[in-house]
C-alpha cells in the first residue's frame, strides 16, 4: 500500500508489515525542506496508527545521503527571524514528536551524509544501520544557529557528554567507525547489503509479540525522560497486558509444541 502525499520529496509505503518512510530529495542530499517536515508528520502518524505496520524503516533516495541536514535554501524565506521560526517551529516539531514518540520500533538506514538535522532524524531511530561510507557530524557551530536542547540531550545520552560536546565543539564530520565506536550507529554494513540485511533485520521484530516490544519500547524512552511516576505507572500496566494477552498465550503454547509463534498484537 503506498501513501498519498502533498509532495514527491517524501514517498511512503506498506509492505509485510514493514512502513518505508524515505527522504525522496535526492538533489539536495535529501535536505530536509518545510514540505517534507509536514509529511514525515503525516506518514509517521498513519503509521502509528495502522495495526498492519509493525516496524518502521526510513532511509533517503538516491544512495549519498539519508538526510544532509535542513534545506538551508529555505531560511530566508522561512526561517529569517525569530517569528518565522516558530512557525516553521510548529510544522516540523509535530514531525520531531512523531519521530520522538512514534510507538513501533523505528530503524534508520543510512547511505552517505547523516548531517545536522539528518543525524538529529537517525537519532530518533531506536537501531540504525549504515554503510562503510556513511559520514556523520552536525556543523551548528558553522552556521551560527542553536541546537534544541532535546535534540543535544538525546545525543549526550547516546554517545556521553564529552562526546557530545566534542561533535558539537568542533563541528566535524565522522566515518561510520568511529561513528559505531561510539555507540552512534548500531550495525556497518557494505552498500550492496545494508538494504537486505536492515529488512532481515526488521522482518525478525515483525515476527516478534507487538505488546512486548511496544511496553519495552515506551520503559525505554521513560527512563531517556527521566523516569516519571506516572510514566512508569503507565509501562507497568503494558506490563500487565503482555502478561494478559492473547500472544503471552500463543507464545506459551508455540514454545511447547517447538513451533514458530504468530503473534497477533492481542
Amino acid at each position: 500500500m503506498t501513501l498519498e502525499l502533498n509532495t514527491e520529496r517524501m514517498q511512503a509505503h506498506v509492505e509485510d508489515g514493514i512502513g518505508w518512510m524515505i527522504f525522496n530529495h535526492p538533489q539536495r542530499h535529501n535536505a530536509l525542506s518545510l514540505e517534507m517536515w509536514q509529511a514525515i508528520g503525516d506518514i509517521l502518524e498513519h503509521f502509528s496508527n495502522n495495526d498492519a505496520v509493525r516496524v518502521v524503516i526510513m532511509r533517503g533516495a538516491g544512495g549519498k545521503a539519508f538526510v544532509s541536514g535542513a534545506d538551508i535554501s529555505e531560511f530566508d524565506s522561512q526561517r529569517a527571524n525569530a517569528e518565522q521560526r516558530q512557525s516553521y517551529g510548529k510544522i516540523a516539531g509535530r514531525a520531531s514528536r512523531w519521530l520522538a514518540e512514534l510507538p513501533k520500533p523505528l530503524i534508520a538506514l543510512i547511505e552517505g551524509y547523516c548531517i545536522g538535522g539528518g543525524l538529529a532524524t537517525a537519532l530518533a531511530a531506536d537501531i540504525r544501520f549504515a554503510t562503510p561510507n556513511s559520514r556523520f557530524g552536525i556543523p551548528a557551530a558553522k552556521l551560527g544557529l542553536g541546537y534544541e536542547f532535546e535534540g543535544l540531550a538525546k545525543l549526550a545520552r547516546l554517545v556521553g557528554p564529552s562526546r557530545a560536546r566534542d561533535i558539537m565543539f568542533s563541528a566535524r564530520f565522522m566515518e561510520a567507525d568511529e561513528a559505531h565506536g561510539m555507540g552512534l550507529i548500531n550495525f556497518i554494513e557494505p552498500s550492496d547489503n545494508i538494504e537486505a540485511a536492515c529488512l532481515a533485520y526488521a522482518e525478525r521484530i515483525v515476527g516478534n509479540a507487538p505488546l512486548t516490544i511496544k511496553a519495552t519500547k515506551a520503559a525505554l524512552n521513560t527512563w531517556e525522560a527521566g523516569s516519571e511516576p506516572e510514566a512508569v505507572n503507565t509501562v507497568r500496566d503494558m506490563v500487565d497486558a503482555c502478561f494478559n494477552s492473547e500472544d503471552y498465550k500463543e507464545g506459551r503454547s508455540a514454545f511447547a509444541a517447538k513451533r514458530p509463534p504468530k503473534f497477533q498484537g492481542n
